[in-house]
């Protein structure tokens, strides 16, 4: 495996740290994420490293998102809205100078910015702008871009996987041997995981054994029919229903 010329910062994510030169993401570089489509595991792939980040007074810039930004979701990830600048840059020219900007600027920052359509050229200028920033820069792109030439010493391509959709990293460039193989990262919002199923990566179908604490922990009311989800039936809630 090969090292990085500066320092790194823990994904949050064991599996991809062990593939990742210095054992997590590069500081002072780009970071390219190859995508099939936007908007749907960038949060759930970086809210493990951006925790720690975020309690030391950084910092997130979102430079041209797809979506709006769920602040409610984004606390319960540990990205408060104090700590968000939403940047909206819409053709590839803002973005690519709000970028810069950005980087420019010598406080903790993680800066996540969606360029889609960006050529070779502006990756390497975006780079290059990089080696002056502490934190972190990733930039999310189609994945059509592979077949491209990147300046970035690290390449990823993320995707879902099968239900219930853990996330599928393949580390398409790194300083060190090829990877031919995606790596399972089972790791979901905060909230949603007591609702999934328990599910374990190398199993080829997810075992559907439901938790046995019941969904609603209270007392019964007097005068009032109990209805229970785990392994009981609903007979006297269905009664009710037929009486309507």
């Amino acid at each position: 495996m090969g090292h990085t010329q500066g320092p790194v910062r823990p994904s949050g994510h064991a599996l991809l740290d062990a593939e990742l030169p210095g054992g997590g993401w590069p500081c002072h570089s780009l970071i390219d994420v190859l995508q099939a489509q936007a908007g749907l595991a960038e949060w759930r792939l970086l809210s493990p490293t951006l925790k720690p980040l975020l309690a030391q007074g950084a910092s997130v810039l979102l430079i041209g998102p797809p979506h709006m930004p769920g602040l409610s979701g984004l606390w319960r990830e540990g990205v408060s809205a104090k700590q968000l600048v939403w940047v909206q840059a819409h053709t590839v020219a803002e973005r690519l100078w709000a970028a810069e900007q950005a980087l420019k600027t010598p406080c903790l920052s993680a800066v996540l910015c969606w360029l889609p359509q960006a050529r070779p050229e502006q990756i390497r200028r975006l780079h290059a702008c990089a080696a002056q920033h502490p934190g972190l820069l990733f930039v999310f792109r189609s994945v059509s871009a592979q077949a491209d030439s990147s300046a970035a010493p690290l390449r990823l391509r993320l995707g879902l996987g099968a239900w219930p959709h853990p996330l599928e990293v393949t580390v398409v460039k790194r300083r060190g041997p090829a990877m031919n193989h995606a790596l399972t990262l089972s790791h979901w919002p905060v909230g949603l995981t007591s609702l999934l199923p328990r599910w374990h990566p190398s199993k080829a179908t997810p075992v559907i054994t439901w938790p046995t604490k019941p969904v609603v922990d209270a007392k019964p009311v007097p005068g009032a029919v109990q209805a229970q989800v785990n392994g009981v039936s609903h007979v006297d809630l269905d009664r009710i229903d037929s009486w309507r």
